[in-house]
């Protein structure tokens, strides 16, 4: 199993004031590759337009040595080639996911040690949260904070904070043993994307 990445970087085309694949190259361009990931989760997009962006993306990645998962559509991670897929929880099982594409790198979203516990089988990393409210993670309903969190990290899974994570908030998530950030406005949303990126991961270090 390799490390999961210290940031996570999951993208929101709306979010960006500049287009997609340009907001990427500046968020990853100061970072160390090997512990950055993308996350590309345009979900609402069509499987032609997802890996018609991917493509785009994935050259992006490609050119600096930064895994690209693709969120839940296993079809267009394959097509693209990409390093790995993130499954949500209406997504197909890890466990299937894992005999279908042995060598991929397998990401999972859970909001509670129960859910961790039933689909941590074949993962190699897993979002937590939302672990403050963040309009991306509305319809999880209320944030679920820390309170649970020794638990699900007693399953043996790294975990990765997810939902309202900035800078301001690095330190302590990093104090409460997570093995990194994962966020989307941050960084996107950021006017210097590459500056946001390099701020939060030096927070979460310094702690």
């Amino acid at each position: 199993m390799r490390a999961p990445p210290a940031l996570y970087l999951i993208t929101d085309r709306r979010a960006c004031s500049r287009p997609l694949p340009d907001a990427v190259a500046e968020a990853i361009a100061p970072l160390d590759p090997g512990r950055v990931a993308v996350q590309l989760r345009e979900k609402d997009l069509t499987a032609r337009a997802l890996f018609e962006l991917g493509r785009a993306v994935q050259a992006i990645c490609q050119a600096r040595g930064v895994s690209l998962f693709i969120n839940d559509r296993l079809d267009v991670a394959r097509a693209l080639g990409a390093d790995g897929v993130h499954l949500g929880s209406d997504s197909l099982p890890t466990s299937e996911v894992r005999r279908l594409w042995p060598q991929a790198r397998i990401g999972i979203s859970c909001h509670s040690p129960e859910e961790l516990a039933q689909r941590r089988e074949g993962a190699d990393f897993a979002t937590w949260g939302p672990v403050f409210s963040t309009p991306s993670k509305a319809a999880w309903g209320p944030a679920i904070g820390t309170s649970r969190l020794a638990e699900a990290l007693a399953l043996g899974l790294p975990l990765l904070a997810l939902g309202g994570v900035d800078e301001s908030r690095a330190a302590g998530l990093a104090a409460h043993r997570f093995a990194g950030l994962a966020c989307i406005r941050a960084v996107f949303s950021a006017q210097d994307p590459g500056q946001a990126a390099r701020a939060l991961l030096a927070a979460f270090d310094g702690a």
